[in-house]
C-alpha cells in the first residue's frame, strides 16, 4: 500500500504579540514569526500587538477564529507567571480541543536549550472552528524553538505521518494510520 504524498499547502496565518511594552520597532518575536511563515511559503493575513489583557486577547483571537480567512493564529507573549501574564487563561477557554502535546513538546525541546527554566513556560495550543492557535513565550528564542522544533513541520501538509493542515480545512480528515 503506497501512501499519497500531499503537496505543501500555503496557510493563512496571523501573528499576535501580547505585550504591555513592545511596539513594531521592538517586537523582535513577532517579526521573527512573520519572517518564518513567509519564508515557509504561508500567507501573512495580519499582525497585531495587543496589551496583556485577557478580554482584549479574547476579542482579537475570537474574531480570527470566526474568520474563514484565518487558519492559524501564532501568539507570542503572556505565557509566564507575572501578574500580567494571562494568555493561557484568556485563550484556552476559546479552544474546542486542546493540543496538550504542543506544550509538552515545546518544554521538552526548550529544556535542551534553557534547562529547568522551561518549567516556567506555559506554552499552550488548541483548535477552534478549523483554526489552530499556538501560544508561545515572548522571547525570540522561544519563538524560534516553537517554529523550528514543531510548527514548521506541523503546518506543512507534506509532513508525515500527520500534521495539522487537514484539521484546518472544513472537510478535515484524520492522520494516516500508523499500521
Amino acid at each position: 500500500m503506497s501512501k499519497t504524498i500531499k503537496p505543501f499547502l500555503p496557510l493563512n496565518v496571523v501573528v499576535l504579540t501580547v505585550s504591555d511594552t513592545r511596539d513594531e520597532s521592538t517586537d523582535t518575536s513577532g517579526a521573527y514569526l512573520v519572517e518564518a511563515i513567509i519564508n515557509a511559503g504561508h500567507k501573512l493575513v495580519e499582525k497585531k500587538i495587543v496589551k496583556d489583557d485577557k478580554y482584549q486577547l479574547r476579542a482579537c483571537v475570537s474574531a480570527w477564529i470566526a474568520s474563514p480567512d484565518v487558519q492559524v493564529v501564532l501568539v507570542t507573549g503572556g505565557t509566564g507567571f507575572t501578574l500580567r501574564d494571562s494568555t493561557p487563561e484568556a485563550l484556552s477557554v476559546l479552544f474546542d480541543k486542546e493540543v496538550e502535546g504542543f506544550g509538552e513538546l515545546f518544554r521538552s525541546i526548550s529544556y535542551q536549550e534553557i534547562g529547568t527554566s522551561t518549567v516556567q513556560s506555559r506554552a499552550v495550543a488548541g483548535l477552534a472552528n478549523y483554526t489552530a492557535i499556538f501560544c508561545m513565550p515572548g522571547s525570540t528564542g522561544a519563538c524560534k524553538t516553537g517554529w523550528n522544533g514543531i510548527l514548521k513541520e506541523q503546518l506543512d501538509a507534506s509532513h508525515r505521518p500527520c500534521n495539522f493542515v487537514d484539521h484546518l480545512l472544513p472537510a478535515g480528515s484524520l492522520c494516516e494510520s500508523r499500521g
